[in-house]
């Protein structure tokens, strides 16, 4: 997706490029531009790239955070090499984890179909506005079966500035061990069932967190006033626990 038309930069995955020796990005109109990458985030699987600002059209960013179970969403790809294939569906659900797909993980859940070629495509709300980038899909017969994951616009964005700043991506470590807050975890603690947060299980010592204050028990219900009901949504809070 072109996230900048002025400076000509480009959001992909990053194991859409991973490993070659020339990237070239291929636009709608016919036009086909030589690709310069400027860095990726393996573990988020997000990769930036520059081509030459010529005439380009921007894809607006939208708020991740704002999006609900339910909420429309359009995905557009390459499906099999079927270029500029635009798909419909619903968020089916918000920040799946635990997948064993990337490192930090939130992803948005859709049944708008996804398929071989869908990735490093946006995932848009009913106004146009990229909210997630198509990444992968559970696909026991090799095609959709309704299930397709794509990154929060919001850590990707995240990941994006600071590779334009960087040229890499920093995060800070907290020092922390955290699991979600499950229903066996929430009855030996006396938590209420309606109660959404993650548990902080080890503090490293001398670390931020343990300068901070904070100790095995510890709820983190929000972090900068958001919520964080699953360890994938407290890693991608700006100034959150990234890094452990």
């Amino acid at each position: 997706m072109i996230v900048d038309a002025q400076r000509g930069i480009v959001l992909t995955n990053h194991h859409v490029i991973r490993g070659a020796d020339e990237v070239q990005v291929a636009l709608a109109d016919g036009r086909t531009f030589a690709a310069r990458l400027l860095g990726s985030d393996p573990d988020l699987d997000v990769a930036v790239l520059e081509i030459a600002p010529r005439e380009l059209t921007a894809l607006p960013l939208g708020d991740s955070d704002q999006l609900r179970v339910g909420d429309f969403v359009v995905a557009i790809g390459n499906p099999f090499g079927l270029g500029q294939t635009v798909t419909t569906g619903v968020v089916s659900a918000l920040g799946r984890t635990g997948l064993g797909i990337e490192g930090y993980e939130n992803f948005i859940q859709t049944d708008a179909s996804i398929n071989p070629g869908n990735s490093g495509g946006a995932l848009v709300d009913l106004a146009g506005r990229l909210v997630g980038i198509n990444t992968a899909i559970l696909a026991p017969s090799g095609g959709n079966v309704g299930i397709g994951f794509a990154i929060p616009v919001n850590m990707a964005r995240a990941s994006m500035e600071q590779i334009l700043a960087h040229g890499e991506v920093r995060r800070g470590r907290l020092g922390v061990g955290l699991q979600d807050l499950s229903a066996e975890l929430r009855e030996p603690l006396g938590l209420p069932e309606t109660l959404r947060g993650v548990l902080v299980t080890e503090v490293e010592p001398g670390s931020a967190a343990a300068r901070a204050g904070l100790a095995p028990g510890d709820l983190i219900l929000a972090v900068d006033g958001r919520p964080t009901p699953s360890v994938g949504a407290a890693q991608e809070r700006p100034g959150g626990p990234r890094g452990g």
